[in-house]
């Protein structure tokens, strides 16, 4: 079943909607919340690279590396290319060794608008730095290392590192992770379809460390507060992930990832949450995201929290000049989240 859940209103008007599913699941795996189809097998894109970032955490190779919270984060992060996240990518690969050309993740033009055109204007080109996904494969290249494995190829579902992290995916998620199920990422990465609510029991228990055998608990805690600690490097200037965790702090993770699909784990409440935007669009799935947290009063019950939230949540649309439109554009919630009163959940989510 389709469900409508972000709309843009124009001089008072729908202009557009955008439908899709959400999933809210608890640590136990009990569903919270369900909005559309979410048995339906989703790409979840780079939500999940903090979870393939947990066997650098567990095996003590982030430790003996010393890698720092603003490095932890940039190889969980879809990063803008903006000269802190370049930088630190950089870093992290001397520290082993290694230089840009061990990237297998390939180059494109900075995604932060003012990053690209400053690298545009000075007359450089993108390097794999530059690609949103650096880190990650950065963070692939040192447990490859540390565990003495030729990077080379890493990117291959073949090569042992891919089949380490697969392996902590379907640990977390308890879903299939096959070559039927396989494709590739924007980065040349193997990406997965899974269900959604497996995704969000997956981030219910990366937010869940007491839930989770020690090593892994322990691994999940340190990049939630590594990210908590550095969230610029999780995104960059003006990302909604960014923006959410420097505000909520440990209290919220969230993750975008492309093609209208959103990940938060809430450690405090102990859920998990995943959506998946039909029509592949970002911005819906931010104020999905942001409406959602609204809701959810024992996690966003102060008049501060719900004010940053509203911000979020019916987000105004911007002319070229930098103003409001003057047509009143806005991207809100639909009026669908009116769910919560029909179908409240004593003690996690209530009207």
């Amino acid at each position: 079943m389709r469900h409508l859940i972000a709309e843009v209103e124009r001089g008072g008007r729908v202009e557009s909607r955008h439908y899709g599913s959400v999933a809210i699941v608890d640590a136990s795996g009990r569903d919270v919340l369900t909005l559309g189809d979410t048995s339906l097998a989703v790409f979840p894109r780079s939500t999940v690279k903090p979870l393939l970032a947990l066997p650098l955490v567990e095996s003590g190779a982030a430790s003996r590396l010393k890698l720092t919270d603003a490095e932890l984060a940039v190889i969980c992060a879809s990063h803008n290319g903006e000269e802190a996240h370049t930088q630190t990518v950089a870093g992290i690969l001397q520290r082993v060794g290694q230089s840009v050309a061990c990237l297998e993740c390939g180059a494109h033009w900075p995604l932060g608008d003012k990053a690209c055109h400053d690298l545009a204007a000075q007359g450089g080109h993108p390097s794999a730095l530059h690609n949103n996904c650096s880190g990650k494969h950065a963070g692939l290249i040192c447990l490859a290392l540390d565990q003495q494995l030729d990077p080379e190829n890493y990117v291959s579902p073949d090569h042992p590192v891919q089949q380490q992290v697969t392996a902590v995916l379907a640990t977390m998620t308890d879903a299939v992770y096959d070559a039927q199920h396989r494709g590739m990422d924007g980065c040349s990465m193997p990406t997965y379809a899974i269900p959604l609510r497996q995704l969000a029991l997956g981030f219910a228990r990366f937010g869940a460390s007491d839930m989770l055998e020690a090593d892994r608990g322990k691994a999940a805690a340190r990049l939630r507060a590594a990210i908590a600690a550095a969230p610029f490097m999780l995104a960059g200037t003006g990302r909604f992930d960014t923006r959410l965790i420097t505000h909520f702090g440990r209290r919220v993770f969230c993750k975008m990832g492309a093609e209208g699909v959103m990940v938060a784990a809430l450690p405090d409440v102990g859920l998990g949450i995943a959506i998946k935007v039909e029509d592949g669009a970002n911005r819906a799935a931010e104020v999905a995201l942001a409406a959602l947290l609204q809701k959810i009063p024992t996690l966003t019950g102060s008049d501060e929290d719900q004010t940053f939230l509203a911000s979020l949540s019916c987000a105004p649309l911007k002319t070229g000049t930098g103003g409001k439109s003057a047509a009143s554009a806005h991207l809100k919630p639909s009026a669908g989240y009116r769910f919560f009163q029909a179908e409240p959940n004593p003690g996690l989510v209530k009207a």
